[in-house]
């Protein structure tokens, strides 16, 4: 099968559309199937032995976003793919769903970020927030009704788009790179000298992995920040860097009795460096509600580690409460900490609990999950035929 990929987003820009299509693009080869990424530029002119057109990008809030030029109409012409895939569409795959409609080919549509809350986040809580959620909302609606079939990573992003009136919508989860994360790197000896470095006196490591941004509701972490006797850690880059360092840095300050070790920003991880960091923590702890998915929790539970987020979005499907973690209530304030203090408090439960994760992600393979999108794939093809 000869598969065109529009995407948002690719390297070297790193976040979890790109991951996705990264993998994607992997398991398609070995497989069997033929893609052409287009991307925004700059761009690697190929990956995974697949050729990449690059398109001409402008930055956006520390993203190189994509313009909708008529390369994408060009590269599509040319490759003459059976079926177009779109990642998380807004402006380079509006672009692509035009297209794919003017050439007559087949589109499958990738819903994966939560943009009319994010825009809502940005606007404010008032009318204007809630105006501009509402305009994005409509803009998601006539964008995906183009696609012959849009995915949704989660049910409860499912019943979102149902619920915005998003037509011929199905569910296609995310695989986990299951040969990179696993408990293995816990024994690593990299990975325990960074656990050495980071808690010199044995502190119990609280580690986050993301984006650090407004949308992922990183001020949460203030909460666990000053539980007795741990040390938060976090990787990743964004805007929000500068005045996150420190408000975590003067609450940790701040906190009674004996204070914690200062938080440590690791920077934007990847491959065996980012496996070893996971394996140097003891929990992880995630914040942000407006997850359609949440690929790092999957990532965290491979390598063996219990996972704290909230009880909202993304993370209900992935977060198994009271076995492989626990999700917290997001408007009861102190409920973030509890559970995490639960696991600081108690090695055997934090055992346990990891020791569930990889069990619960063995059969998430992204080779697996290829597979399913392939058939979604043949089943849009069937649909347009």
């Amino acid at each position: 099968m000869r598969v065109a990929i529009t995407t948002e987003s690719f390297l070297p820009s790193l976040n979890g559309v790109t991951t996705s299509v990264c993998r994607v693009a992997e398991s398609l080869r070995e497989q069997g199937h033929t893609a052409r990424i287009i991307a925004p530029g700059p761009a690697p002119s190929t990956f995974a032995g697949h050729a990449v057109t690059a398109l001409p990008g402008v930055p956006v809030r520390g993203f190189r976003a994509g313009l909708p030029t008529a390369g994408v109409r060009r590269a599509l012409r040319d490759f003459r793919p059976d079926v177009v895939h779109v990642a998380s569409p807004f402006l380079v795959g509006a672009r692509g769903l035009h297209d794919a409609e003017r050439l007559a080919v087949p589109s499958v549509a990738i819903y994966q970020t939560d943009m009319p809350n994010y825009v809502q986040q940005h606007g404010g809580p008032g009318a204007l927030g809630r105006g501009a959620s509402s305009v994005t909302w409509e803009w998601i609606r006539r964008l995906h009704s183009r696609a012959d079939l849009t995915l949704a990573p989660s049910r409860p992003a499912l019943e979102e788009l149902r619920a915005h009136r998003v037509p011929r919508v199905d569910l296609w989860g995310r695989g986990v790179d299951t040969r990179l994360f696993r408990p293995e790197w816990k024994e690593e000896p990299g990975a325990m000298a960074l656990k050495r470095a980071l808690a010199p006196n044995g502190e119990v490591v609280l580690g986050y992995v993301g984006r650090l941004a407004p949308e992922k509701e990183l001020h949460r972490l203030v909460e666990v920040a000053t539980l007795p006797g741990t040390r938060l850690v976090l990787v990743g880059e964004g805007p929000s860097r500068n005045e996150l360092g420190a408000r975590l840095t003067e609450a940790v300050a701040r906190a009674p009795g004996r204070p914690n070790p200062p938080p440590a920003f690791l920077g934007p991880l990847t491959g065996d460096d980012l496996a070893r960091a996971y394996a140097a923590f003891d929990v992880f702890v995630h914040t942000g509600t407006k997850e359609t998915f949440g690929q790092t929790l999957q990532e965290s539970a491979a390598i063996g580690l219990p996972v704290v987020a909230p009880a909202a979005g993304g993370p209900l499907d992935l977060v198994d409460h009271g076995r492989s973690g626990y999700l917290f209530d997001p408007d009861a304030h102190g409920d973030l900490a509890r559970w995490v203090g639960e696991l600081v408090e108690s090695p055997g439960l934090r055992e346990e609990m990891g020791a569930a994760g990889p069990h619960q992600v063995a059969h998430r393979s992204w080779d697996s999950l290829t597979t399913q999108l392939v058939g979604h794939y043949e089943r849009a093809i069937a649909t347009a035929a």
